[in-house]
């Protein structure tokens, strides 16, 4: 923790706060008070929590909450609850500023500021040393990315062995659909201890909607988009990969779409290295897919084209700092982990997106994911 700034003060649980899980290095469920002190990380924690918190996480001063709830009920009265506790330990290590995320929550910034607290709201991150990655992050990285790849041979042994019977996908004797993929996909993945949620599986013009999670029935000859973005339950990092699909066999229009998007994300991939500007990476895609023809607008029924970054940090969140985008500046930083997904969606072909992982370097980049990049399954 840097001595030029004021003190961080956390006070979320880790599911919702990648800066909580970071400071601490431990999960926590429920909301909970963390806080800097010169260099020294504390946190106050139920007896509920004391022990396994101090022996698994990292920090420095783990305190009995029951204890600190105590003082605050004597110096406030008996109504006093967290903002009356973290005064109270703020004035026992000398503290009265802080600086605190965005998100730190409103109601609690309100009493603690009438308790005579201040607090400073950094322009950036809190913790601006979590985007770049060391050597063991960029494993947990790739640990998240070899559960990626689980999944995706899982969907694949499903989608070789379905049968195609008409405008379906048969597989086991019933209708193969988007929410049968999922959940084998994912299975295999929680079987390796990973926490895969949300993950897509969109066929067809529902894959033109790149957030779209898909369901119903997925057909054979169309385009079927996978992205996977697991967490690893171990360390908490989570890896991202994309895959496309097509069970049957795909027409020239579809094989041309494919391999424009290939071609594009290793352009991207080419263009990676530290000091580049994000900017100057979403370019190279956008340059490819327009020397191949293919436009970006919008229509009545929404954007077609490329319509998303080309890519975004990974880590202890799915999209932790860092971008790769058209609207914003962002010198890529030697040690920071991005995705590379470039993307085409056009309704009545269908969607295509490749993403991987990449460790930016001085020279270049370093893989962090690896899966096979073939999509026709017969």
């Amino acid at each position: 923790m840097s001595r030029s700034s004021p003190p961080p003060l956390l006070y979320a649980d880790t599911a919702s706060s990648a800066d909580l899980l970071y400071f601490g290095r431990v999960e926590v469920h429920d909301p909970f008070i963390a806080f800097g002190a010169g260099r020294k990380k504390i946190t106050l924690q139920s007896a509920l929590e004391f022990g396994r918190v101090k022996k698994t996480g990292g920090f420095d001063v783990v305190l009995p909450l029951e204890e600190w709830q105590a003082r605050a009920r004597q110096r406030f009265g008996p109504k006093a609850a967290v903002p009356e506790v973290i005064a109270s330990v703020a004035r026992h290590y000398g503290l009265r500023t802080f600086r605190v995320p965005a998100n730190f929550p409103a109601a609690l910034y309100l009493r603690l500021t009438k308790l005579g607290l201040k607090f400073v709201f950094p322009d950036g991150l809190l913790f601006p040393e979590r985007e770049i990655k060391s050597k063991w992050e960029a494993d947990c990285i790739r640990e998240g990315n070899r559960l990626c790849s689980l999944g995706f041979a899982a969907a694949e042994k499903i989608l070789h062995t379905a049968r195609i019977k008409g405008r379906t996908l048969v597989h086991r004797g019933k209708v193969l659909t988007s929410e049968v993929l999922r959940f084998e996909l994912e299975t295999a993945i929680r079987e390796q201890g990973g926490d895969p949620r949300d993950t897509i599986v969109a066929g067809g013009d529902q894959a033109c909607d790149p957030h779209e999670r898909g369901s119903g029935p997925l057909r054979p000859h169309e385009l079927i988009i996978i992205d996977i973005f697991p967490r690893v339950l171990k360390t908490g990092y989570h890896g991202d990969m994309t895959r496309t699909y097509l069970k049957g066999r795909p027409r020239e229009v579809q094989r041309r779409l494919v391999a424009t998007v290939r071609e594009a994300q290793q352009r991207a991939t080419k263009a990676i290295k530290a000091g580049v500007d994000g900017r100057a990476v979403h370019a190279a895609c956008t340059e490819c897919f327009a020397a191949a023809g293919y436009e970006t607008k919008r229509t009545k029924h929404g954007a077609v084209g490329f319509i998303h970054g080309t890519g975004h940090g990974l880590g202890l969140a799915v999209h932790d700092p860092g971008r790769m985008s058209p609207t914003v500046a962002y010198p890529l930083k030697k040690g920071s982990v991005m995705t590379v997904e470039p993307g085409l969606y056009y309704p009545g072909l269908g969607g295509c997106r490749w993403e991987d992982v990449v460790w930016v370097t001085a020279t270049g980049s370093q893989p962090l994911s690896k899966h096979p990049h073939v999509w026709e399954i017969r």
